[in-house]
């Protein structure tokens, strides 16, 4: 048996980790210096990106106040998470809501001053994100559609103050936005799927309760179908290159999720095409990594020299 103190601290952590959702959080940073190294920045040197404290700062910043979000919304999700997520519930109290709420200041306070350090502008974008995820918990969630595009768009955000930061304007970065959108967008839709208990029991009117879990699957589909655009026009560009493997996982996936979605009807079915979709989107962050593969070993044979 643990001693009684160190439990103590490790529940904390635990609660601290799931609060901020420390997964995501980690996944976040590795997308966006994944991303400014293959995407938004290839002909820059590894070291330049990586010793970039302006790069750095933005990428502190954005994860201060993505952390600060989850906190607030968490808060207002507390008695919907007490029915759609007990165990959860359960671990994220482990810490006082006093505590939890210090550090939901605290975190936007560093978020905005990393993003001073930046410029003026930055600053402004952080104060505007983070007015935009508290207004997201507070009031548009509980909406249909307003909650479903905000949520997406609180999401993209990050990648597109790199992508302003980086100031690289192609087709193919573009595409790629438009690609993870629609698939955010496809991720909160299933999402309210799962959560549809609480979310009726604390007059939420999310898209599934506004319109029926049938509505809510037809539209599931149609956006697993018009990812086929996006697709379409990365897949035979040159600037891709291996990751073009990832975008044919991705269609022949939706092939079997978009059955299994029409056929499920609990919650824990729901719950695994959440999961599912979050792997898919995990895998694509790795996947960066083989737009050119070549271009790791390049970059850190040019910092050694």
């Amino acid at each position: 048996m643990l001693p009684f103190t160190f439990r103590r601290i490790l529940y904390k952590f635990l609660s601290l980790l799931s609060v901020v959702r420390g997964y995501n959080i980690l996944t976040l940073i590795a997308a966006q210096y994944l991303a400014a190294i293959f995407v938004f920045s290839p002909n820059k040197s590894l070291g330049l990106i990586l010793f970039d404290l302006h790069l750095l700062y933005l990428i502190l910043a954005t994860v201060c106040v993505v952390a600060a979000g989850y906190i607030i919304n968490n808060f207002y999700d507390q008695k919907v998470d007490r029915i759609n997520r007990p165990i959860k519930s359960n671990l994220d109290n482990y810490i006082k809501q006093e505590t939890i709420l210090k550090l939901y200041f605290f975190l936007n306070g560093v978020g905005f001053v990393l993003g001073a350090f930046i410029s003026l502008k930055a600053a402004l974008f952080f104060a505007v994100y983070i007015f935009g995820i508290w207004f997201y918990s507070h009031k548009l969630k509980k909406m249909p559609f307003t909650g479903l595009f905000s949520a997406a768009i609180l999401t993209i955000l990050p990648f597109f103050a790199i992508f302003i930061y980086f100031k690289n304007f192609s087709s193919v970065i573009f595409m790629q936005a438009i690609f993870l959108f629609i698939v955010i967008v496809l991720r909160e839709l299933i999402k309210d799927l799962e959560n549809m208990k609480g979310a009726i029991a604390n007059n939420f009117t999310t898209f599934p309760v506004a319109y029926g879990e049938r509505k809510t699957k037809q539209v599931s589909l149609f956006l697993m179908t018009a990812t086929i655009i996006p697709i379409g026009f990365l897949v035979p560009h040159p600037a891709i290159g291996f990751m073009q493997y990832y975008f044919y996982f991705v269609l022949i996936s939706f092939l079997f999720l978009g059955v299994y979605l029409w056929k499920s009807t609990h919650k824990n079915h729901f719950r695994i095409l959440h999961n599912l979709l979050k792997l898919l989107l995990l895998i694509g962050v790795i996947c960066l990594v083989f737009i050119d593969p070549s271009l790791i070993i390049e970059k850190v044979i040019e910092r050694m020299n």
